[in-house]
């Protein structure tokens, strides 16, 4: 075995796209993102055996400090065979000499790897774990950071994944029926389900979310960045709900004059409490005159998985359960495109936290069904320990001095 630098962009991308459980976040397409979005210098480094074939490989986000030092994330990674100790070993033992190289204080990593089984409650049950693997990196020089419980890490500890690799009949049964009933009740306003390349309507979509939900929104190159290195690969779909609320409006008109029109006694109450509702609707919807994307979402892929990144609707897209609706049907593209899964990409390990609306925004993907799934958390491999301890403080009193200036 060899351990190689400045792995070729063909080589990295055949890699990585043969690898199961490769995350989206080790593609070349974030790491060119993430150069252009956070300053990063993409690094990608790997493992060949003695016929000279890619064995293991990550990207490593690199960030320079003052001193010509540097610190090093890889974001779900590694892609290796995690089961291949000696291939782990000889991995990590020639990135401890690669972090002397580089003059590199830390490598932070955080694998895409379940830690173990857990309920409802993120407590743990019997299952599926990695204890050994996690124990493994501990005896191998690494330092865990903390088992968080929201989003005090670079990524998510917590994520709801959906396997796709079953009927989707029985994919539809493990959602919940209440969620399954707005699919339902969206379908009343006609709504239409696209895929589209205007990234400005999804991005006038998601100020609406931000504001409401109160979480931070990237400036439009951001999302232009991310979009543009996806889309090179045609990784990247954004999914567009619209409707017409003229149509819609006429429609619900006439179901009325139908409805009225009926003298039986029989579910009389059950009538007119549906053209109360659709009375309602109506008055809502003659506030848009035209047709309305009401709801726009990102969602990224490999060869083998597919993640919801982003998403933005306005107030008619919440009042039609459009929000549902666009979550459903890329659920469903997915199913047929033949991944394995469908990941909504993060939630919280306290489900009953008070903390902003976490609470809200985890019981809203609870309901998509799938699985409740714990990642092992943060691994720092650390060269310079005292650099390692300094460094939080200098980038505390740095971040203020920047705040103070602009």
């Amino acid at each position: 075995m060899k351990f190689i630098e400045n792995i070729k962009k063909e080589d990295y991308i055949k890699f990585f796209n043969r690898n199961k459980n490769a995350h989206f976040l080790q593609s070349y397409s974030w790491g060119t993102a993430s150069e252009k979005n956070r300053g990063y210098k993409s690094l990608y480094v790997g493992v060949i055996d003695d016929k000279n074939n890619l064995i293991a490989a990550c990207l490593l986000l690199k960030k320079e400090t003052p001193l010509n030092m540097c610190y090093l994330y890889c974001p779900r990674g590694f892609i290796i065979d995690y089961s291949n100790n000696s291939l782990l070993e000889f991995f990590v033992t020639n990135l401890k000499i690669y972090l002397k190289k580089i003059n590199a204080i830390y490598l932070k990593v955080d694998p895409g790897i379940k830690y173990q089984t857990i309920n409802k409650d993120a407590n743990k049950i019997d299952g599926e774990n990695n204890y050994k693997l996690f124990n493994k990196l501990i005896n191998l020089g690494f330092k865990h950071k903390g088992f968080y419980k929201l989003y005090e890490g670079n990524q998510p500890r917590y994520t709801i994944r959906i396997p796709l690799k079953k009927d989707f009949e029985q994919i539809k049964k493990e959602m919940s029926k209440s969620f399954l009933k707005t699919i339902r009740k969206s379908d009343e306003f006609d709504i239409v389900i696209n895929e589209s390349n205007d990234l400005k309507k999804f991005y006038e979509l998601a100020k609406n979310n931000s504001k409401k939900d109160d979480f931070k929104l990237y400036s439009y190159e951001y999302y232009k960045n991310i979009y543009n290195s996806f889309k090179e690969e045609n990784k990247i779909k954004i999914f567009e709900a619209s409707l017409n609320p003229f149509k819609v409006t006429q429609k619900f008109k006439k179901e009325i004059s139908e409805l009225e029109n009926i003298t039986s006694e029989k579910k009389k109450l059950d009538r007119i409490a549906r053209i109360q509702k659709l009375k309602n609707d109506i008055d809502f919807l003659q506030k848009y005159k035209k047709d309305e994307v009401v709801c726009s979402l990102i969602c990224v892929y490999t060869n083998y998985g597919a993640w919801s990144l982003y998403i933005g609707n306005n107030e008619l897209g919440t009042k039609t359960h459009a929000v549902n609706k666009i979550y459903f049907e890329s659920i469903k593209d997915a199913y047929d495109k033949g991944f394995e899964f469908y990941d909504l990409f993060g939630t919280i390990g306290d489900p009953q936290t008070s903390y902003k609306n976490l609470a809200g925004l985890h019981d809203f993907k609870r309901k998509f069904g799938g699985e409740y799934l714990e990642f092992m958390g943060e691994f720092d491999l650390i060269n310079k320990k005292i650099w390692y301890k300094l460094l939080p403080v200098l980038l505390k009193i740095y971040r203020k001095i920047r705040g103070n200036r602009t």
